[in-house]
């Protein structure tokens, strides 16, 4: 007998799970791109009327190009979407509903956006990173002494052979472009499963939330044996799922500040190797934000943790002992009343019971009385005349104002028109002290920018040589209106005679 029917049923679970079930729908191509189009790893979340209208507007654009659509308005697909499990719709301490992707979504974008790659994963990058692993792992299974003991003398000594060579000048050979690009490509297809690892852990405790709660509700058994359980079960609340104990091992790696540092340099350092030039600005990006998906990660994770000890603390809170016990008194004397009623009613004898109380009849129950505090005088003015700051004059107040333009415009003017003074810098260090504020500097600079833009010497040779003067620099000093002076580096902007009659004529830039 061959192994078809155990898996043809291992083949329909599969099938059965949402990441195939998004696949293997007819709109699938369509779904997938919207959920590529809203959700990215800068948003994770977004509001729920917001994705509904944004639902709308890509289906008329794609309407608009001729593309089909399915039937149904944004918020009505949502909430499809929401039931096969595609999406997941939450709740933030405001009130407000944000949906977010669940992991089964997030394989389905991975596996599409790995078949949408130019190049295959297999590569010498993936066959190292396997080949490290199975030494590794393979290390710490044996439980031989002396085989461990000579595979670390093994390693020990081809290190210290590499340095040694490298110490001795030896030469070191870089990688090459293909070689990079290819480990690249295995740490990004490493990378990208970050994000549905986590959501997996995510979603595992929150299942174990809602189990929580659901027996709470339905719990027969007496409330302090229920108690007892779940505090157990808190102890070990991450050790009970398979993604929770994937997630402490790794959690304990994550939490390590200096090894996310240097995870963060050693990402610095592969984009500095030439064959980065070949990638986006965009793809970039994405790679040094990896330091960020791992810290968002767990930060989700504990959130979700952290929710589920806060549902076992507020029932432990507001359980009330004495009540419990006040009913159960009640209901013991209910049932002794019953058995003395029985022993002496007959078969059709009946008890009149009023479920609900009478209604009092009032006519005017007031709801407010009246408070003395409320109708007290409000407490005198205190006197402030002595902590008026000083009022400011004209000139104070124009010192702390924009540049002169007026009077910048003439001293440009005459400065340009004797000749004496080659740049702007030398300009600016001839002026009196009130008019070398440091936004005056900004103001000569634009209005002598201003009378180049309109001067009609501004040929080509003369903007090559003004370029030129650009890459050079001098320094000035400002004065400051309560006497404090500031040196400032600016380039040098040589003055032009054929600028003097722009700047008569008025011309503001």
């Amino acid at each position: 007998m061959s192994d078809i029917l155990a898996e043809l049923a291992r083949v329909r679970d599969a099938f059965d799970k949402p990441t195939l079930r998004l696949l293997d729908r007819k709109w699938a191509p369509l779904v997938l791109a919207v959920f590529r189009t809203t959700f990215t790893r800068d948003q994770r979340a977004v509001a729920a009327e917001r994705l509904h209208q944004q639902v709308d507007n890509y289906f008329d654009e794609l309407r608009l190009a001729g593309e089909p659509v399915p039937d149904g308005v944004g918020r009505a697909l949502c909430m499809q979407w929401l039931g096969h499990n595609w999406l997941v719709r939450t709740r933030d301490d405001d009130g407000a509903e944000h949906y977010t992707l669940t992991s089964y979504t997030l394989e389905a974008l991975d596996l599409v956006q790995a078949l949408a790659r130019d190049r295959t994963l297999i590569s010498e990058s993936r066959i190292h990173t396997i080949l490290d692993v199975v030494r590794r792992f393979a290390t710490e299974a044996n439980p031989d002494r002396q085989t461990r003991i000579e595979r670390l003398n093994t390693q020990i000594a081809e290190l210290t052979a590499e340095r040694d060579r490298l110490e001795a000048g030896g030469d070191i050979q870089p990688a090459t472009n293909d070689q990079m690009l290819d480990g690249y490509t295995n740490l990004l297809s490493l990378i990208g499963q970050l994000p549905s690892d986590f959501k997996r852990v995510e979603e595992a405790v929150a299942a174990m939330h809602q189990q929580i709660i659901s027996d709470f509700r339905g719990e027969t058994r007496p409330i302090a044996e229920v108690i007892d359980d779940y505090l157990a079960k808190s102890d070990s609340l991450m050790k009970l799922t398979a993604e929770g104990r994937a997630f402490e091992g790794a959690f304990t790696l994550l939490r390590d500040e200096p090894l996310l540092v240097d995870l963060r340099r050693d990402l610095d350092i592969i984009l500095t190797h030439p064959f980065a030039q070949a990638l986006t600005p965009a793809e970039q990006r994405e790679f040094r934000r990896t330091v960020k998906i791992i810290q968002e990660g767990i930060r989700d994770v504990l959130t979700q943790r952290q929710r589920l000890s806060a549902t076992l603390r507020d029932h432990i809170v507001h359980y009330n002992v004495v009540h419990d016990r006040e009913l159960d008194v009640t209901l013991r004397q209910i049932n002794l009343q019953l058995a003395s009623w029985m022993r002496a009613a007959g078969p059709r004898s009946r008890v009149g019971i009023e479920v609900v109380p009478a209604k009092i009849d009032v006519k005017h129950l007031r709801e407010r009385f009246w408070d003395p505090a409320e109708d007290a005088l409000p407490p005198p003015l205190e006197e402030l005349s002595d902590t008026v700051p000083p009022v400011l004059d004209l000139d104070a107040i124009r010192n702390q104002g924009g540049p002169t333009l007026t009077r910048l415009r003439q001293e440009l003017i005459a400065a340009t028109a004797v000749g004496e003074l080659d740049s702007i810098a030398e300009v600016f260090a001839a002026l009196p002290d009130d008019l070398r504020r440091p936004v005056e500097l900004l103001g000569l600079i634009h209005l002598f920018l201003g009378a180049r833009a309109d001067s009609p010497d501004s040929d080509i040779t003369d903007a090559g040589a003004h370029v030129a003067a650009f890459a050079r620099e001098e320094r000035v000093e400002a004065v400051r209106p309560d006497g404090a002076r500031r040196v400032f580096a600016m380039p040098v902007l040589p003055l032009r005679t054929a600028a003097a009659d722009v700047l008569a004529e008025g011309v503001s830039p």
